[in-house]
């Protein structure tokens, strides 16, 4: 329970109760990410249940207000990041990691944030329009199954999150939690979309950066979040 509250802390901005931990319970904390998704999942679907009060945009709009707040635009920051990182390349490895690792956002990192926002925004209305309201808690769950999948594949590009959570996933937890998402899309079908964004994000990593951190992770949450808002949006 220790490692669920310290995931909660991570991930999200919701009140939670002191406790002691150390750097080993930080990484386990990774096992406990999915379901911290099911919870952001939650809140979402409430915040768009009250939007819908007024009609389909707001309820659009106060999703996506709900999903930047609780989350504090963690994954937007290492979308934006990855974003800099590849647009200031120019096929020189050393200066994308550089670039990666300024604490500055450039004009690529805004440009792939901006465009990040109003794709969920759209698409949570296409969602909103077309699926169920309960649709939408699944897919923060789902994309934050990939972090599973990524530490234990890719190798960690500096000492930072990726090198300290890739030793506490074990095969058992991507296992596990794909057999339940694998059990979630039989209400909705849409969700088995994640058995090509996950490893396609990861392959896309290993071809183009070389391995994971902290910002890869964040980034193909949000990429992971977005290609699923899509699927249920039209695949209803």
């Amino acid at each position: 329970m220790k490692r669920l509250v310290i995931a909660i802390q991570f991930l999200t901005r919701l009140p939670t109760p002191r406790i002691v931990s150390n750097a080993d319970d930080f990484a386990a904390s990774i096992r406990w990410f999915p379901l911290v998704g099911a919870l952001i999942g939650a809140l979402v679907a409430a915040a768009a249940w009250l939007g819908l009060r007024i009609d389909v945009w707001t309820g659009a709009l106060a999703a996506l207000l709900a999903w930047v707040g609780v989350t504090g635009a963690l994954h937007l920051d290492g979308l934006g990041d990855v974003a800099d990182g590849v647009g200031a390349a120019h096929g020189d490895r050393t200066r994308l990691l550089s670039a990666m690792a300024d604490p500055h956002v450039g004009s690529f990192g805004v440009v792939a944030i901006g465009l990040q926002l109003v794709a969920k925004l759209v698409l949570l209305h296409a969602l909103l329009v077309t699926a169920p309201l309960w649709s939408i808690v699944p897919i923060p769950l789902v994309a934050r199954i990939g972090p599973l999948v990524w530490a234990r594949w890719l190798p960690a590009l500096h000492d930072g999150l990726g090198a300290r959570v890739a030793g506490s996933v074990r095969l058992r937890d991507p296992i596990g939690w794909a057999a339940m998402a694998l059990g979630l899309a039989v209400a909705e079908p849409a969700l088995l979309v994640a058995l090509l964004l996950v490893p396609a994000w990861g392959g896309w990593l290993r071809r183009r950066i070389g391995g994971i951190s902290g910002d890869g992770h964040g980034a193909g949450i949000e990429l992971v979040e977005t290609g699923l808002l899509l699927a249920v949006a039209c695949l209803r």
